[in-house]
């Protein structure tokens, strides 16, 4: 299994850049950022920084969208760093949220996003496409190389992450909506003729460690995580919307919005989010791995039981460096292949 670690670009970007030279340090693969040009700083320019800062860690957005950024010139920015980094970038991307709704805008259609993914992929992989009517290529971008990682909850949104995608993002770490999740994704990807081992699956969810056994620092955890719950709710209230609370999308994921009363984007992602107060603690629990290094273990080889190829962890909380290092030191190498010098 590998690890990555999704930041938010909170000012300053130098305290983004040590975070994740901090991931790398500790045994993390990937580095991940939110993506909303509005609440935050513009990744990519951070990502120059974090790549200059580190020697093998892969970055990009989780996720990115069709809406508000012009695909071709996506394409660029992944081509040129590739070019100046070596090929350590990766495209999440999903049909919108934050950075849309902020907009007054609304989310990509899956139309749209299909469209968008194929433009990007080839452009970025050093292939020529049709845009507007016109094949274009660049002609600088010999060698680079990028995945096309899709986000997304609803059972449309997985068929084409089953039919197109390089990695399925799933945003919630809760074992039986994951199992549904990746399945419906497998099944998509079988019927579409790829083979369904090569999608890769990451679960993201915030990561949180400290003493499982004291309830009030259970409790400090869950307050501190509870924001996942209201952020996913917002994916979640556009499916019940969409399909009716009686579709195939399972209840644990859906019914726990029935007391979601509004959303403020300006606390999107933040601990304390005073619009999260809908989500029991149950849900925090089941979509988070909160607790002692074992209780993580526990649960992420529950999760690459399942398929899960990758875990990323949201550091949103208080306990952003004590998290990196118990991973580093207690998780990660307790997921890791164990190799032997002589048998």
């Amino acid at each position: 299994m590998d690890f990555g670690v999704v930041l938010q670009t909170n000012p300053p970007a130098s305290r983004t850049v040590e975070l994740a030279r901090q991931a790398e340090t500790h045994g993390f693969d990937y580095v991940w950022t939110f993506d909303s040009h509005l609440l935050w700083q513009e990744p990519f320019v951070i990502y120059s920084a974090i790549l200059a800062a580190t020697r093998k860690v892969v970055v990009g957005p989780m996720v990115t969208n069709p809406a508000t950024r012009d695909w071709t010139v996506l394409a660029s920015l992944f081509a040129t760093l590739n070019e100046m980094y070596g090929n350590r970038t990766v495209c999440g991307i999903g049909r919108g949220d934050s950075a849309v709704r902020t907009l007054n805008g609304r989310p990509s259609n899956l139309a749209t996003l299909r469209e968008s993914i194929h433009v990007i992929r080839e452009l970025a992989n050093d292939r020529a496409v049709e845009v507007n009517g016109a094949k274009v290529r660049f002609p600088w971008s010999h060698g680079s190389a990028l995945e096309m990682w899709v986000a997304a909850y609803g059972p449309l949104a997985l068929k084409l992450t089953g039919e197109v995608g390089d990695g399925f993002i799933l945003q919630l770490a809760d074992l039986d909506v994951a199992a549904w999740m990746i399945r419906t994704v497998r099944d998509a990807a079988e019927q579409a003729g790829r083979d369904p081992d090569t999608v890769k699956f990451c679960v993201a969810a915030p990561m949180y460690v400290g003493n499982g056994d004291s309830p009030a620092e259970r409790a400090h955890m869950r307050e501190q995580c509870r924001w996942f719950g209201g952020m996913v709710g917002n994916h979640v209230a556009d499916i019940v919307t969409k399909y009716g609370a009686g579709s195939t999308v399972p209840k644990a994921l859906t019914d726990y919005i029935e007391g979601r009363q509004g959303y403020d984007y300006n606390q999107h992602g933040r601990a304390g989010n005073t619009h999260a107060d809908f989500v029991p603690d149950e849900i925090v629990e089941r979509f988070c791995l909160l607790g002692s290094p074992r209780e993580h273990v526990e649960k992420l080889e529950a999760l690459r039981a399942l398929g899960v190829t990758q875990f990323a962890g949201y550091l949103q909380h208080d306990n952003k460096e004590e998290t990196l290092r118990m991973y580093g030191e207690r998780v990660i190498p307790a997921l890791r292949e164990t190799v032997v010098a002589t048998a």
